[in-house]
């Protein structure tokens, strides 16, 4: 999924594993951004990927993190962000939902045309009719599981490829 030289965001980095992971797949050619709530420590200390502190929903973020990237729009898109779970499933749907909606949202503003994406998703009736947005978008897109996810997690990701905008 990742190349060298590609241009990565990440949104929903923390605690860090996937910025490290997406930086030496891209190599020094390439540039990795990642953005979460929570800051990352200790800072990471690669040359070519930076995390910054800051929220999903902000109408400002897509600048920022362009300004951060050094380019107009990314060719891959990461996103392993989470709600916090209230324990409560009302709750949890409705935060997960909108947490979705920023996602897609920052999709359009940050990939280029071409690009590709992974993006966890929770299940729930929410969640699905935004897969099916986000999946309209591509042209080829599928569900997959991790070998890490629990038995009975509700947890799965998006991988597509060749956004058409």
């Amino acid at each position: 999924m990742l190349r060298r030289g590609d241009a990565v965001v990440d949104l929903g980095c923390w605690p860090g594993g996937w910025l490290q992971c997406a930086a030496a797949a891209v190599g020094r050619e390439g540039r990795v951004v990642g953005v979460d709530l929570a800051a990352i420590e200790p800072p990471l200390e690669i040359g070519n990927a930076v995390a910054l502190t800051g929220d999903l929903e902000d109408p400002a973020l897509a600048g920022v993190l362009r300004a951060a990237l050094g380019r107009e729009r990314c060719d891959v898109l990461l996103s392993d962000a989470a709600p916090k779970l209230t324990g409560i499933r009302d709750v949890d749907r409705a935060h997960e939902e909108r947490l979705l909606e920023a996602v897609e949202r920052l999709l359009g503003e940050l990939l280029r045309p071409g690009g590709r994406l992974l993006v966890k998703i929770l299940e729930g009736p929410e969640a699905q009719a935004i897969d099916k947005r986000i999946r309209s978008r591509f042209a080829r897109a599928k569900t997959v599981k991790t070998e890490a996810t629990r038995k009975g997690s509700t947890e799965r990701y998006l991988l597509a490829a060749d956004f058409r905008g």
